[in-house]
């Protein structure tokens, strides 16, 4: 997920709220979340986005698109681009994993959760480097788990985000754009290139006898350039442990990480939306998310909500069911 500078007024953006593993869905009635139950009926839903699991982007990236002003209906976000200091230069991610074979599918595990670390991932790209040069592409360390590509084989490349391939079979998620089947097809044979490449370095032989999984390849992601030059807005919060735990596969740890949040993060927007503050919360699931911010004030409102209060509303887990 890109790190952008936060925004300074209330917006909370909540990433994988809520997500599609039965094992998540059936802990959902066991969380006690009072204070985001409270929030929400103090606020008045203001957008949804009603996406499916098989999007290019998952709903917290298209969400943060959003709130920085781009349209991110096609799913095609070029963060890497949108970070740099020639956003109009088409540019991508290239993070370092290991793609797990299996007898019918191969799935993918992100570097950090095969503790790559610094040295053997500045050891991989240095060997990478070359062969994306022979294709028009500059290659630089940015972290241990992501390198930055630019070139003109990455204009236009539709391309899944890492947190939605994240632990999943990559089958059908392959970069591909109809718009430039050049970039898609260099990007498939530098892939390829990549596995037999790392295959034979000094790095595999080293992490296997640590018992540690080899890296086998790369995954290309945030791909694209910028039609003008824009500076980014400041980016709302957004509270990283659900989803840690989630790309993990952490149940418990995902459960923990709630009730933390509920009486952090979200009680303190739910103070200020009781001050008459400006507050918006936008919880992110793996196929849709959606946005409040604070209801009307009128009289009429009030008295709406204090029936409301009386009544009683679903509680908040039921929200995040509909994520």
């Amino acid at each position: 997920m890109p790190a952008l500078p936060l925004e300074s007024s209330r917006h909370l953006l909540v990433p994988f709220a809520a997500a599609s593993a039965a094992e998540c869905r059936a802990l959902l009635p066991s969380l006690r979340l009072p204070h985001l139950q409270a929030l929400l009926g103090w606020l008045a839903s203001a957008h949804t986005d009603n996406g499916g699991e098989h999007t290019l982007s998952p709903p917290h990236e298209r969400a943060l698109a959003r709130a920085l002003g781009w349209n991110a209906g096609d799913g095609l976000i070029p963060w890497a681009a949108a970070q740099s200091d020639t956003p109009t230069a088409p540019q991508a991610w290239f993070s370092p994993c290991h793609f797990q074979i299996g007898t019918d599918h191969i799935s993918l595990i992100p570097g950090q959760q095969i503790a790559l670390d610094e040295a053997a991932s500045r050891a991989l790209l240095e060997a990478l480097a070359p062969y994306c040069a022979e294709d028009g592409m500059a290659l630089r360390f940015e972290s241990a788990l992501r390198w930055h590509a630019s070139g003109e084989p990455l204009r236009g490349i539709a391309c899944a985000s890492l947190d939605r391939v994240s632990g999943r079979m990559v089958d059908g998620w392959m970069p591909e754009s109809p718009a430039n089947p050049a970039g898609s097809q260099v990007l498939k044979r530098l892939q390829s290139e990549a596995q037999m490449l790392f295959y034979s370095h000094p790095a595999h032989d080293a992490r296997t006898a640590l018992g540690l999984l080899p890296v086998n390849g790369f995954w290309v992601h945030g791909a694209g350039a910028l039609d003008t030059a824009t500076p980014l807005p400041a980016a709302p919060a957004m509270p990283d442990a659900l989803r840690q735990a989630a790309l993990r596969t952490d149940w418990p740890a995902w459960q923990q990480a709630w009730a933390q949040l509920d009486a952090t993060e979200i009680k303190n927007l739910l103070d200020a939306a009781s001050r008459g503050e400006r507050v918006t919360l936008t919880l992110c699931g793996e196929r849709s998310a959606q946005t409040w911010v604070n209801a009307p004030r009128g009289t009429g409102a009030r008295i709406g909500r204090l029936f409301k209060q009386l009544l009683g509303s679903a509680p908040a887990w039921k929200t995040l069911e509909a994520l």
